[in-house]
C-alpha cells in the first residue's frame, strides 16, 4: 500500500510537470519538458558519461560514509565508556558540529589539497555528526540492568558491547545511519565544487555554466534516485538481518 501511495505521488508530479511544460506556463529554459530530460538522460547514458559520473560520485560518497561510520562508532564507544574523555571532547565537538561542512572547505583545501582526500573529507564531515549523535544516544539509552546482568554472567567489556550494548542501541543507530547517508549525498555537490573533472556534482555545475538545464535536472534526478535506492537498501538490510527492529524503526513491510 505504501508503494502504491508513493507511486501515485510521483506520477502526479510527473503529470503536473508534463502539463506545465506542454502549456508553456514556464519557460522551457527554466523547466525543460520531461521528454527533453529523458532524451538527455538516454544520450548521457549511451555515451558512457553518466555512468562515469555516477561511478565517481558513488566512490566518493561510499568512502566518506564508511569512514564516518567507523569514526562515529569508535568515538561514541570511547565517550560512553570513559566519562572523562566525554567531558573533554564534548565542547570542541559541539562547536565543530555547528559549522556547515562547506564553510570548512577553504581549510580542507589548505590541509588536504584539492584532490580526492578533500572531497571525501567534506562528505565525512557531513555524515559524521548525525551518525555519531545517534550512536551515542543509542548507547546512552541501554538499560543499565542489562549491563548488570551481563557482568553477573561474567562478560568481558568487549562482550558487553558486542552482545548487549550494540544490539540494544541498534534502533537509534540505524536511524542515524539513514540520516547520515542522506547528508552525504547532500554534501556531494559541494564536495565536487573545486578541481573536479567527474562526478554528478561536477556534471550539474558544469551544466549550469553551459545553461543546460536539462542536464542539471538529469543530475538532480539521478542523485535523488540513487539516494532512494541506497536508503531502501539499508532498510532491506535491517529487515533481513534484524527483523526485530522493523517495528521500532517503523519500516514498511514491502
Amino acid at each position: 500500500m505504501r508503494f502504491f501511495y508513493s507511486s501515485v505521488v510521483f506520477l502526479s508530479v510527473l503529470i503536473a510537470w508534463f502539463v506545465t511544460s506542454s502549456l508553456g506556463l514556464v519557460s522551457a529554459f527554466l523547466l525543460p519538458s520531461p521528454q527533453r530530460v529523458w532524451s538527455t538522460f538516454i544520450t548521457l547514458l549511451s555515451s558512457g558519461k553518466l555512468v562515469q559520473h555516477i561511478g565517481v560520485s558513488l566512490g566518493r560518497v561510499g568512502a566518506g560514509y564508511a569512514i564516518a561510520v567507523l569514526l562515529a562508532l569508535v568515538t561514541s564507544l570511547a565517550m560512553v565508556n570513559w566519562k572523562a574523555l566525554a567531558r573533554l571532547l564534548d565542547p570542541p565537538m559541539e562547536f565543530v558540529r555547528q559549522i556547515p561542512p562547506l564553510a570548512l572547505m577553504p581549510l580542507l583545501m589548505l590541509w588536504l589539497g584539492i584532490g580526492e582526500t578533500q572531497k571525501i573529507g567534506i562528505i565525512i564531515l557531513a555524515c559524521f555528526f548525525p551518525i555519531f549523535l545517534s550512536f551515542r544516544g543509542g548507547f546512552a539509552q541501554v538499560d543499565p540492568k542489562l549491563i548488570d546482568v551481563g557482568r553477573a554472567a561474567g562478560f568481558s567489556r568487549l562482550q558487553l558491547m558486542r552482545r548487549i550494548a550494540i544490539p540494544a542501541a541498534l534502533p537509534a543507530m540505524f536511524v542515524g545511519l539513514r540520516v547520515g547517508l542522506g547528508y552525504g549525498w547532500r554534501a556531494l555537490v559541494g564536495a565536487e565544487l573545486i578541481a573536479s573533472a567527474a562526478g554528478l556534482g561536477y556534471m550539474i555545475l558544469d551544466a549550469q555554466d553551459l545553461a543546460r538545464t536539462d542536464i542539471v535536472l538529469v543530475g538532480v534526478l539521478v542523485i535523488g534516485i540513487i539516494g532512494l535506492l541506497a536508503d531502501s537498501g539499508l532498510k532491506a538490510l535491517v529487515r533481513w538481518r534484524f527483523p526485530w527492529l522493523r517495528q521500532e524503526m517503523e519500516l514498511p513491510h514491502a
